[in-house]
């Protein structure tokens, strides 16, 4: 997962680095190698979304797999060098729960305070076990993916329309 992200953001800079340049250099070639590259992520982009929606269920079921991989690793481990601990309390932080089932959740408080910092009898009562807070994220809060996905899409279709005007003003303008 993270060589994926660090190669994204690898080819995000590289894109940049191109229409940066072509803009400063006024080069046709680079602000169109640019457009292009816009392009072509604009349509990864796109088909990413409308996989990620219509296999919304198995994306979720993945993630609350990789949430108890994680758990148990960090459960088990016994140093704090774990990054399964720091995976386990990000989606705790973040989600506001604690644990993968009902005992869990009400008992990991007890015997791991370093991993859920809620009351246990609070925990108990509300239920709030990490597996329900992953499904109601992705069914209950999907507008909000999809409006972040909107407002990328839109800066990006701005990018190219930019790029593509800046491109035909160097090509229409004389050379002194």
């Amino acid at each position: 997962g993270i060589y994926i992200l660090i190669a994204v953001g690898a080819v995000m800079m590289f894109v940049g680095f191109l229409g940066c340049y072509g803009a400063i250099q006024e080069s046709q070639c680079l602000l169109g190698t640019f457009f292009t590259c816009l392009v072509i992520l604009f349509a990864c982009e796109v088909a990413a979304g409308i996989w990620g929606f219509v296999n919304k269920d198995q994306i979720a079921k993945d993630v609350k797999q990789f949430y108890d991989q994680a758990l148990q690793q960090a459960l088990m481990g016994e140093s704090d060098s774990n990054n399964a601990k720091a995976v386990v309390k990000t989606f705790h932080e973040t989600l506001d729960c604690c644990g993968s089932d009902i005992v869990t959740a009400a008992f990991t408080p007890v015997w791991r305070d370093d991993l859920c910092r809620k009351d246990a009898l609070k925990s108990f009562f509300e239920n709030a076990n990490c597996h329900k807070k992953i499904d109601e994220l992705f069914s209950g809060k999907l507008y909000l993916i999809g409006i972040a996905a909107v407002v990328v899409a839109v800066i990006m279709i701005f990018e190219m329309i930019l790029s593509m005007v800046l491109c035909c003003g160097i090509r229409n303008s004389s050379v002194y």
